[in-house]
């Protein structure tokens, strides 16, 4: 009796140690995720500040958007192979080093030429972690247990974009654009911290042997992958979606509807919960292909729907209100099909696939945006919001009629998170 209470007392202590170590995994992934929208979002409330300290145009500070959305799509194009040659952990690692060091150095920027430079290396130094968010779950986990780790990761992450403008701004409003960057500096050695309890999650055996030139070369390996671009169209249509919305949103909620900057980060925060909601539900169905055609059938009606509200009935905001709230949430199930079956279709050369998923959501992030201000923002965003959604249901159509990807079946290879191993033990 007492050998049989005290194995089931072992069990448990290992069914709890597992837990907690996936719980912890599933954080830090989602925290090396949100560094994407950190670098940019938390620097957009300081803008006006530094134009006036800088004294220099609104375009030259807006500058810095785009160096730091450089440096992250550069950083994962470089990245990606690298890391399937070298492994996870140091390009982790070195990749974080970056991001700390370009943020203090920033801190000091004597001109705004100065401070360009150093954001751009924030942003190299943060896809690190943007990509290598997806790429490591990818190592470890297959079939359904990699759709529930993407989905976890993705619908904590989802509040990032959210989040980020009311800490940048709060930040900025009490300590100045300086502190801003003292901020994202301490997240980053938050992060760096914890990095040595993760382990290599891709083995000597499984890297990329060949010289790192010929890395490079998996990336038309991978462009030549029906099935991944596929995924990876539909993710980067859905995303330009999402900017669409948070590009116009900032002008028809404080603009249009006269709602405060506090309201706006109330609502577009309350928003954003649809996002992660619908992630989680993608995980109900068999097949996640099928998530993605119902998230993208959702997402056509709300959005035709958005469009007759701010063509025809844009003085309710309520109206605007009930359209979004279904668009997101068939946003969230896309994100999480996309992502999974992308990185699965990948998983041979992780790195590369990530990267390639990560610089195709930043094509569309930076030419979206600029079309729906184009004569009006309240119709070009209707537009340019319908246009997209056109073409998700044409790659969700598409994924349908490709043979299932992930079964419930596929969890055989399953392995355990990436803790240390004496994290394992305890």
């Amino acid at each position: 009796m007492k050998k049989q209470e005290t194995d089931t007392s072992k069990s448990s202590a290992g069914t709890t140690s597992v837990a907690v170590n996936f719980t912890f995994f599933v954080l830090y992934m989602a925290a090396l995720s949100a560094f994407g929208s950190f670098v940019n979002d938390m620097f957009v409330p300081a803008m006006p500040e530094m134009r006036d300290a800088f004294k220099c145009s609104v375009s030259t500070i807006q500058l810095g958007l785009t160096m730091g959305m450089a440096g992250l799509a550069l950083g994962q194009f470089v990245l990606g192979p690298v890391s399937d040659k070298y492994g996870r952990k140091p390009t982790l690692m070195w990749s974080l080093v970056v991001f700390m060091v370009a943020g203090v150095v920033s801190i000091f920027s004597p001109d705004v030429w100065f401070f360009l430079v150093c954001r751009f290396f924030q942003g190299l130094g943060a896809s690190g972690g943007y990509f290598l968010a997806r790429t490591i779950p990818t190592d470890l986990y297959g079939g359904r247990m990699l759709a529930k780790t993407m989905a976890l990761i993705g619908a904590i992450n989802g509040i990032a974009p959210a989040t980020a403008p009311v800490l940048g701004g709060f930040v900025a409003h009490a300590w100045g654009w300086r502190a801003v960057f003292v901020v994202l500096t301490v997240i980053a050695v938050a992060v760096f911290a914890f990095a040595p309890k993760m382990k290599e999650t891709l083995p000597y055996a499984r890297r990329n042997h060949a010289p790192l030139s010929s890395a490079f070369r998996n990336y038309g390996t991978m462009l030549r992958n029906r099935r991944f671009m596929t995924h990876t169209l539909l993710k980067g249509t859905a995303l330009g979606i999402l900017f669409a919305y948070i590009s116009s949103a900032t002008f028809i909620i404080q603009r249009h509807f006269d709602y405060s900057e506090v309201h706006f980060g109330l609502i577009i925060g309350a928003n954003a919960l649809f996002v992660a909601l619908g992630s989680m539900l993608a995980l109900k169905f068999k097949y996640l292909k099928t998530a993605g055609f119902v998230g993208a059938m959702i997402l056509m009606v709300s959005v035709t729907a958005l469009g007759i509200v701010l063509f025809c009935f844009n003085r309710s905001f309520l109206l605007y209100e009930g359209c979004l709230v279904p668009m997101l949430f068939g946003l969230g199930m896309i994100f999480s099909m996309s992502n999974t079956l992308a990185m699965n279709e990948g998983r041979t050369d992780a790195g590369v696939a990530s990267a390639i998923l990560g610089i195709t959501g930043y094509i569309f992030g930076a030419i979206v945006p600029p079309l729906t201000g184009l004569n009006g923002v309240l119709h070009a965003s209707a537009i340019v919001i319908l246009v997209l959604a056109l073409l998700v249901c044409v790659f969700a159509f598409m994924s349908r009629k490709m043979p299932a990807d992930l079964t419930d079946e596929s969890d055989a290879d399953a392995v355990s998170p990436a803790m240390s191993q004496n994290s394992q033990k305890k």
